[in-house]
């Protein structure tokens, strides 16, 4: 009994597909890095491509089927920001003004994570993802993939495209520094 339980909570479509994301980041790393032709670029792009479907199927079919675990709870942002680093590590290593892009992101997920933490702490927690997460996570990941289909994009071009996902971060770090501290909080009590 104790056996079939932990294969209900660990072997789930979406947790496995959340690990097939997590595969897929070493995969992309090398075809980026060793890119020297369009082709090579548009193979990595649609890596990130298939990597974004499943992250958004994984979810639907979590809902529907009642496949949500605490694992998968885990997994999910996980694989999400995994992919995120490799993706700005990468790019920032060609574009300059995407370090600004990754330094913002590192510093609003170790406060996320810090945050999370120190609620656990206390007995609470966030219930899932805010919507202007959501909507940043969407602008991250399409501009992402569209710097690596296009690696000839002018400076100008990925300078616009930087500004337009630093503005969707930065709302997005304000809303959960609300989330977890402000007049609203919006955690709960886990008990």
């Amino acid at each position: 009994m104790l056996i079939k339980n932990w294969k209900k909570e660990i072997l789930t479509i979406p947790n496995l597909l959340s690990v097939f994301r997590i595969a897929l980041i070493p995969v992309y790393l090398h075809i980026y890095l060793n890119a020297d032709s369009p082709d090579d670029y548009t193979t990595a792009a649609v890596i990130l491509a298939v990597s974004c479907l499943t992250d958004m199927v994984d979810g639907k079919i979590a809902r529907k089927f009642n496949m949500i675990t605490n694992l998968g709870k885990l997994l999910d942002p996980v694989a999400d920001k995994l992919t995120q680093l490799a993706l700005m590590i990468c790019l920032s290593m060609h574009r300059r003004p995407i370090r600004f892009l990754l330094v913002m992101f590192l510093i609003k997920e170790f406060f996320q994570f810090f945050a999370m933490v120190a609620s656990l702490r206390h007995g609470k927690a966030l219930d899932g993802a805010l919507m202007s997460g959501k909507i940043s996570t969407t602008v991250l990941f399409g501009s992402l993939i569209l710097m690596v289909l296009l690696p000839d994009l002018s400076d100008r071009t990925v300078k616009l495209i930087t500004g337009v996902c630093l503005v969707f971060l930065m709302l997005a770090f304000g809303d959960y520094v609300r989330a977890y501290f402000g007049k609203n909080k919006k955690i709960y009590d886990l008990e």
